[in-house]
């Protein structure tokens, strides 16, 4: 281990003596990061989900889902049926929920209201949205879970709990990308 990151140190003092492949490491790291934010945005258009992967945060949908469990959500126009799982958000909470459409009420005008519970729970959930918000309206979903991970989550839970540790694993492997060299 030691030897690593003596290595590592060795190496970043070589990459600051040599600023044209300093700025070489940078760009491949700012392409790696830009990559990533690619990929999200063409989840976000292909879904139509501001959130198209959500990881479970709580065990109020157990069995079906477990804590640290990654969903993948789809948001297209379909109508959602009883039973289905939606992922959706309160307003003024930055945190989704996901639970199971227990209800829904399409009225005249093709307006559609729904009234979700988690499967673990034992009342609905009314007592969970917004003050007077009786119903859920279709605009509060950010999709209907459609896929699953199960516990691969936990990394993002784990990183959340401990804030130190995800800016020290970030700083690692930025290091490792920016003191790695290309084989050639």
């Amino acid at each position: 281990m030691l030897e690593i990151v003596d290595q590592q140190i060795k190496e970043l003092k070589k990459l600051w003596k040599n600023k044209r492949l300093l700025i070489h490491q940078g760009l491949n790291l700012a392409m790696i990061v830009f990559s990533a934010l690619m990929i999200w945005k063409g989840l976000m258009f292909i879904t139509k989900s501001e959130s198209p992967v959500v990881v479970v945060l709580s065990g109020s949908m157990e069995p079906a889902f477990q804590r640290g469990d990654i969903l993948f959500l789809n948001n297209q126009d379909n109508p959602i049926r009883v039973g289905e799982v939606v992922v959706f958000k309160i307003k003024d909470r930055d945190i989704p929920i996901v639970h199971r459409v227990m209800k829904v009420h399409e009225k005249p005008d093709g307006k559609v209201e729904l009234l979700t519970k988690g499967d673990n729970n034992r009342v609905d959930d009314r007592g969970l949205y917004a003050p007077g918000q009786l119903w859920l309206e279709r605009e509060d979903i950010l999709g209907r879970a459609v896929g699953t991970l199960r516990y691969v989550g936990m990394v993002t839970i784990i990183l959340n709990d401990y804030p130190a540790l995800k800016y020290i694993l970030v700083s690692i492997m930025g290091l490792f990308v920016l003191t790695n060299k290309e084989e050639s």
